[in-house]
């Protein structure tokens, strides 16, 4: 992969992708002062696309390139929330791919907008009946697929597939994960991750055992939308936009152990997003609130004086269009 742990900040790139990866990991010292322990915060909303889906990207088309299954003129296409699209958006434009773009009505209009500027096709497709706009449903997320299938055969395009492209996991094992034991000294203890695709999840447990095993992982997942938890799902229009689902079965997921789920509310997962803002001065989106909101719970509770990482998935830019900015 183009980036990763020996840093591309401060050199001469020959092309966008190469600035993806490498972004910094801060201490979040002034949310953790009433309570034990320490979080670390990755800034992936640093990243071109304002993402960490970015990396995803790049990797799975790194990966499809190298073993022949994406070929000169050969277009793209992914099903997304809006931010594996950008990132996909970014990489294909700085590859010569033609990008196309599949997502719901129900998430924010910017990523939209965003990855028309960066020359993808975009196809909105129409919520479900009963789904709320901003809220993107199990049964909006199927619709989306059936769309997106359906174009993939039209068009005899290469599917990016990050629910399932061992390639999302990956990109996080071998640059997130190494970058952040690095730069922390290695002094993990745990992390917690809000679970959409499962493959930050995935990628960084595997990275940070490799140096500690005991390095504990949780799941966050939306209040009312636990489903990899076991939990009913009463509330599937939840407000935390690039996860929650309601799947309960992830296959980046498959055999990777889980120390404890965290169903997290959306009022919580907003209030600390804002919090995140003006505190610590990080503009980030729902998941990233979710996450740290998850790791301070666990420092009140089982991970109290531990240092906890967590993700900053993406940017506040990509939402301003819904309640979450008041």
């Amino acid at each position: 992969m183009s980036a990763g742990p020996a840093g591309n900040r401060g050199k001469l790139l020959p092309s966008v992708a190469e600035a993806i990866g490498d972004t910094p990991l801060v201490e979040l010292a002034r949310m953790t002062a009433d309570v034990d322990g320490r979080i670390l915060a990755k800034l992936d909303y640093l990243n071109p696309g304002f993402s960490k889906k970015d990396r995803i990207a790049l990797r799975i088309i790194e990966d499809a390139e190298r073993s022949g299954e994406l070929t000169s003129g050969r277009p793209v296409i992914e099903l997304t929330s809006g931010n594996t699209g950008t990132g996909a958006a970014i990489v294909c434009a700085a590859r010569g791919y033609r990008f196309i773009a599949v997502m719901s009505a129900g998430n924010s209009p910017e990523r939209a907008r965003m990855m028309r500027a960066l020359g993808a096709r975009v196809e909105i497709v129409p919520q479900a009946p009963q789904s709320q706009p901003g809220q993107v449903s199990g049964k909006d997320l199927a619709l989306v697929e059936a769309r997106t299938r359906e174009l993939e055969q039209e068009l005899q395009a290469f599917r990016i597939d990050q629910f399932a492209r061992r390639g999302n996991a990956d990109a996080h094992e071998f640059t997130t994960g190494p970058e952040i034991w690095e730069a922390s000294g290695g002094s993990i203890t745990a992390f917690c991750d809000f679970a959409g695709t499962g493959g930050s999840y995935a990628g960084l447990l595997r990275a940070f055992r490799k140096h500690n095993p005991d390095v504990r992982g949780y799941v966050v997942e939306p209040e009312g939308a636990a489903a990899l938890a076991g939990h009913a799902i009463t509330e599937p229009n939840h407000r935390i936009q690039g996860g929650g689902y309601a799947m309960d079965h992830l296959p980046l997921l498959d055999g990777e152990p889980v120390t404890g789920y965290i169903a997290m509310p959306d009022a919580e997962a907003i209030e600390v997003c804002r919090r995140l803002a003006c505190e610590e001065g990080i503009f980030a989106g729902f998941s990233a609130g979710a996450n740290v909101a998850a790791a301070l719970r666990l420092l009140r509770g089982p991970e109290k004086g531990g240092v906890i990482a967590v993700m900053i998935c993406d940017s506040g830019l990509k939402y301003l269009s819904t309640d979450l900015w008041p």
